[in-house]
């Protein structure tokens, strides 16, 4: 509930600070003193209508809200603030909120009904109310609707997969040839791991080939003066084996030398730096040799797959058909508790509709195309015709016993109801069955009303006016002396009567 609001500077109001209570808070006055001001100025604060006030505060206790973004447990306190400059600011304890985020973050708690708000009769609420319903009357139908919803999130995925395979099938032949021409291109060149190097390292030994041999050549000469050396040792008396073993390690050097670069005379240049230059543009592509060739075998296993393609689209087709079947069979029985449910939801509201002086609300389920909600669409009449046909009078009542009825099964998520002149060019005995409906269910709300109606304003638990003086406007809380003679204006107009005060005083004695 809204414990307290503080606004400054906001339009004829120059400042207000007012204290809440539960139940029904209504807002009387002369016309143009500032009350729609004052109602859009609070709506402000929960970013539900433009900011006007330079500064705004709002204190809500009991709200039920656990936010781990904002750190709100269950039972804090909430203060949500406005800071109007250049720019507008909000805030909830201190931290910023865009308007959007505390928009959203607001409707959790706050409902505010207007001429324009169809939302309470819209076919996917009044579904989940159903269900909730049906969900306390048989216990039954709270696994029959997880199963229903689980099996539908089950479809969803298995039609998103069915699609992309349809989607790729549509361009299958491009895929396939696509892939084919990525696998023979590679297999074309049909590399080797380490090949690359190893055709380097050659390139490197032809190039020099020919430097090698002159240079084996004449360093070969060294050896024919080898018989020569070992005689001089010998007679020199000299140990002449380290000399031997040092020309026989040179000599087979030098032949394994020469019986390499043999082996290279059939090899040709030309063929190598061709390789090379194949090998070279793979690694260019894909990084490394061995980058391709993994490359290679995707492509392979992307063609196995869109050759499995055709078999894999009629499992899944299949499984849909099945899941289908399943699904229709659990809303079908879904659908039954609904209608069980709407029979108990239609008798209370008609319950509440005779105070209000309206009959023959009717609430039709009509079949439709299987979706998350099931096969029910929700269709409201009133009297045998439409909603959009019936008057704005007929349809704020209807309204007011839809949420009273709803409030009475204690299924709805109680908070802050706001009311756009709930009461405005409605007779006396319409006025006053809108104060009885209005007191029931500010048994689960806490309500914000403008009234221009003694009936309603007399069944307020506070009872605010707004006054207006030289262009300035204040709102005041007002006792029960002072409310009887604000009703008693409402009755009677500026010139109070005698007869105007003793009906303020009787309305307030019966409620």
């Amino acid at each position: 509930m809204i414990n307290r609001i503080y606004l400054k500077d906001c339009l004829s109001f120059k400042e207000i600070d007012l204290e809440f209570n539960k139940g029904l808070n209504v807002f009387t006055g002369p016309s143009g003193a500032g009350k729609s001001i004052l109602m859009q100025a609070i709506l402000s604060l929960f970013a539900q209508s433009d900011v006007k006030a330079s500064l705004g505060e709002v204190l809500i206790s009991d709200s039920k809200i656990v936010d781990d973004l904002y750190d709100l447990d269950l039972n804090d306190e909430i203060v949500i603030k406005t800071i109007k400059k250049e720019k507008v600011r909000f805030f909830i304890n201190n931290q910023t909120i865009s308007k959007k985020n505390l928009n959203m973050f607001s409707s959790k708690l706050i409902k505010h009904l207007n001429l324009k708000d169809i939302s309470d009769f819209e076919s996917s609420k009044l579904l989940n109310f159903l269900d909730k319903l049906s969900a306390i009357n048989n216990t039954k139908f709270i696994e029959i609707k997880e199963n229903f919803d689980l099996l539908y999130k089950d479809l969803i995925v298995v039609k998103k997969e069915l699609e992309k395979i349809k989607n790729d099938e549509l361009r299958i032949e491009d895929l396939k040839e696509f892939a084919k021409f990525e696998i023979e291109k590679i297999e074309a060149i049909n590399p080797t791991l380490d090949e690359y190097e190893e055709l380097n390292l050659l390139k490197r030994k032809l190039s020099k080939k020919d430097k090698i041999e002159d240079a084996i050549k004449d360093a070969s000469e060294i050896l024919n003066y080898r018989h020569s050396v070992s005689n001089t040792l010998e007679l020199l008396e000299v140990e002449s084996s380290f000399f031997d073993e040092t020309m026989n390690e040179l000599n087979n050097i030098f032949e394994q030398f020469n019986d390499s670069l043999f082996e290279l005379e059939d090899i040709d240049i030309e063929t190598v730096l061709n390789r090379i230059e194949k090998l070279s543009s793979l690694q260019k592509r894909f990084g490394s040799i061995e980058l391709a060739l993994e490359y290679k075998e995707e492509k392979k296993k992307e063609l196995l797959s869109y050759d499995n393609i055709t078999f894999e689209k009629s499992v899944l087709e299949k499984k849909i058909e099945k899941l289908t079947e399943e699904i229709n069979q659990l809303s079908i029985t879904i659908s039954l508790y609904r209608k069980k449910s709407v029979l108990i939801l239609e008798e209370k509201i008609n319950e509440y509709l005779k105070f209000l002086y309206l009959s023959n609300a009717k609430i039709t389920l009509r079949e439709k195309k299987l979706d998350s909600y099931g096969i029910d669409e929700v269709y409201f009449e009133l009297n045998g015709v439409n909603l959009n046909t019936i008057s704005s009078g007929e349809y704020n009542r209807l309204r007011l016993a839809l949420l009273t009825s709803m409030s009475e099964f204690d299924i709805i998520e109680n908070g802050v109801l706001f009311l756009d002149e709930i009461d405005a060019n409605l007779s006396g005995k319409e006025s006053d069955a809108i104060a009885n409906v209005l007191s029931t269910l500010a048994k689960s709300y806490q309500i914000f009303v403008i009234s221009h109606q003694p009936q309603l304003t007399s069944a307020s638990s506070q009872h605010f006016l707004v006054d207006k003086k030289d262009g300035v406007s204040t709102i005041t809380l007002l006792s029960k002396e002072e409310r009887i003679n604000e009703i008693a204006r409402m009755i009677s107009g500026e010139e109070i009567t005698s007869n105007a005060i003793n009906f303020a005083k009787n309305l307030l004695i019966k409620k």
